[in-house]
C-alpha cells in the first residue's frame, strides 16, 4: 500500500513537473516600455502578445503553448543588457526587440552565446545582422536600403537647396543619417550642414541659428519622434521655413503632439504601411477593437512571432538554433507584413522603403500618408 502510495504520488510529480515545465515555449519581447519612447515598446509588446495568443488559439508551437514576457530597456545599451541577461535566467528561447539599434547589437551578443534566437521588427542599424551571428533576423529594413531611398529623394526634389543632416549620435541616428548623406553624395547633393545632437537635448536655438546663417532650406533628421517633434516646432517659432525630412523613427503619432502644426508636410521613409494590406484587415480591426492603434512596428512584432512559429513548425521543433536554419532555408513565411525571407545573414530578403507626408486628416489631425 505504501508502495503504490509512493508511485501515486511520484506519478502525480511526474505530471506536474511535465505540465510547468514543459508545456510553454518562452517569448521575450525587449524594448522600451518605459521612458520617452515607450509608445514604440507598446507597439512591440501589443504585436508580439496579440500573436502569441492567436498561435496559442490555433494549437501552439509544435503543440507547445507560448509564454510572453516583457523587459524594459528604457532605450538604455545598458538595461538593454540587463535585460538580456534576465531573459537568459528565465529561460527564454527566442527574443522579439529590441527598438534600438543601440540596444539590439550589445544584447544579441549576450542572446548570441545563450541559445537564444532574436528577431528585431525595428533595429535597422546594418552591424546588427553584419557581424556573423547565427541569431540575428528582422523583420524591418536596414539603413543602408532606407538611406539610399532618402538620398535619391533629396537629390531628385532638393538639388539646388541647402541641406542640413542632423542626428542624435545613436548607432540608429547617425547610422541613418550617414547612409542617407552617402547616397545623397553620391547622387551629386552636398550638404551645406552636418551636426550631431545629444539624446534628449530640449533647446535647439543655437543649431537653429546656425542653420538660418547657412541658407537652409531642408532638415534631415537621423534618430527619433521626441528629439524631432522639438526641432520642428523650434523651426517654426525661431522663423526658419524649412523642409523637415526624416525615416522610421519618427513613425508614430505621438510626433504630431510635440511638434503641432509644425508637423505639416514632414517627409519621411518607412515601408508600406502594412495596416492597409487587405490580408491583414481583420488582425487590425482586432486591435482597434482592443482600443489599441498597430501604427508602425505593431505587425511588425507580431510578424516577427509568426516567422518564429512557422519556422519551428518548419524544422519540427523548437530548438532556435534548428528555427533559425529554417528561417534561412523554408522562407517565404506567409506574416501580417506580407511574405517575408531571410538571407544568410537574417535580413528579409524583400527591402521596402516608400515615401510619407505627414498632413492633417478630415478628423483633424495630423498622420503619416504614403505618397
Amino acid at each position: 500500500m505504501k508502495k503504490s502510495l509512493l508511485s501515486a504520488v511520484a506519478l502525480t510529480a511526474l505530471v506536474a513537473f511535465s505540465g510547468s515545465a514543459w508545456a510553454d515555449i518562452i517569448i521575450g519581447v525587449a524594448g522600451p516600455i518605459t521612458g520617452p519612447n515607450a509608445a514604440f515598446g507598446a507597439q512591440l509588446q501589443k504585436g508580439a502578445e496579440q500573436a502569441a495568443a492567436d498561435i496559442n488559439a490555433a494549437g501552439g508551437i509544435n503543440g507547445e503553448q507560448v509564454k510572453v514576457v516583457v523587459g524594459d530597456d528604457v532605450s538604455d545599451p545598458k538595461q538593454g543588457i540587463s535585460v538580456a541577461n534576465k531573459f537568459v535566467a528565465d529561460g527564454v528561447k527566442f527574443v522579439v526587440g529590441h527598438f534600438n539599434s543601440g540596444v539590439s547589437i550589445p544584447a544579441s551578443e549576450v542572446y548570441a552565446e545563450n541559445g537564444i534566437l532574436q528577431i528585431t521588427p525595428a533595429s535597422t542599424n546594418p552591424q546588427f545582422t553584419e557581424r556573423g551571428l547565427w541569431n540575428t533576423f528582422r523583420t524591418c529594413g536596414r539603413d543602408d536600403q532606407q538611406g539610399k531611398v532618402a538620398g535619391d529623394y533629396l537629390a531628385a526634389n532638393f538639388k539646388d537647396a541647402k541641406v542640413a543632416i542632423l542626428h542624435d549620435k545613436t548607432p540608429y541616428g547617425q547610422g541613418l543619417a550617414d547612409e542617407t548623406k552617402k547616397a545623397a553624395n553620391a547622387a551629386g547633393v552636398t550638404e551645406a550642414m552636418y551636426e550631431g545632437v545629444n539624446v534628449g537635448d530640449k533647446d535647439f536655438s543655437a543649431l537653429i541659428a546656425k542653420m538660418k546663417e547657412a541658407g537652409v532650406t531642408v532638415v534631415y533628421w537621423g534618430g527619433l519622434h521626441t528629439e524631432a517633434g522639438l526641432i520642428m516646432r523650434q523651426l517654426a517659432d525661431q522663423g526658419l521655413d524649412a523642409t523637415f525630412m526624416s525615416g522610421d523613427g519618427i513613425v508614430s503619432n505621438e510626433l504630431a503632439s510635440i511638434a503641432g502644426d509644425a508637423v505639416d508636410g514632414t517627409l519621411m521613409t518607412f515601408a508600406p504601411d502594412p495596416r492597409k494590406n487587405p490580408n491583414a484587415k481583420e488582425l487590425v480591426e482586432k486591435f482597434r477593437a482592443a482600443g489599441f492603434e498597430p501604427e508602425a512596428y505593431t505587425l511588425y512584432s507580431y510578424a516577427a512571432v509568426q516567422v518564429i512559429a512557422d519556422a519551428a513548425g518548419k524544422a519540427g521543433e523548437n530548438d532556435p538554433m534548428k528555427v533559425a536554419e529554417a528561417l534561412k532555408a523554408s522562407g517565404p513565411f506567409t506574416t501580417a507584413i506580407g511574405e517575408l525571407g531571410f538571407d544568410e545573414k537574417g535580413d528579409i530578403t524583400r527591402p521596402d522603403y516608400v515615401m510619407y507626408e505627414w498632413k492633417k486628416g478630415d478628423d483633424g489631425k495630423y498622420t503619416y500618408v504614403e505618397m
